[in-house]
């Protein structure tokens, strides 16, 4: 990670623009609505350069479930990727909720075993990683 302290907190309805762009950027198919209500309900979280800081470095937004949440999706700047901001959004998720759980593709199984998941192959080809 850089020499830049890293801070995890819900997104602001003021970041909307600043979180589709990080989003868009990562080619996650993102419902703009459904978002705008994932952020009012706080399960959006955003990583920026220290606690006051606007500059949104990576997103993850999560869909609440009754008994913990789903990871919608997970994306970092592409500058800023490898230096631990998806670890960070991620633990910030888990501390929030559990179960927490996910559907990926294989090239991103690695990172969610490291983050303590179970991972299960799904029907699809794709994987379903769940931390309780």
């Amino acid at each position: 990670m850089s020499s830049t302290t890293v801070a995890v907190r819900p997104a602001r309805a003021s970041e909307r623009v600043d979180v589709l762009s990080v989003l868009d950027a990562a080619m996650l198919e993102t419902d703009a609505e459904a978002l705008a209500d994932h952020i009012d309900a706080g399960s959006v979280l955003v990583a920026v350069t220290g606690e006051r800081s606007t500059r949104v470095l990576g997103v993850m937004e999560a869909r609440e479930t009754e008994s913990g949440a789903h990871i919608e999706g997970v994306a970092v700047r592409r500058k800023r990727r490898n230096q631990g901001i998806g670890t960070a959004l991620v633990e910030a998720a888990a501390e929030r909720w559990r179960p927490l759980t996910a559907d990926f593709d294989a090239a991103v199984r690695p990172f969610y075993e490291a983050l303590g998941f179970d991972v299960v192959e799904a029907d699809d080809g794709r994987y379903r990683g769940c931390l309780h």
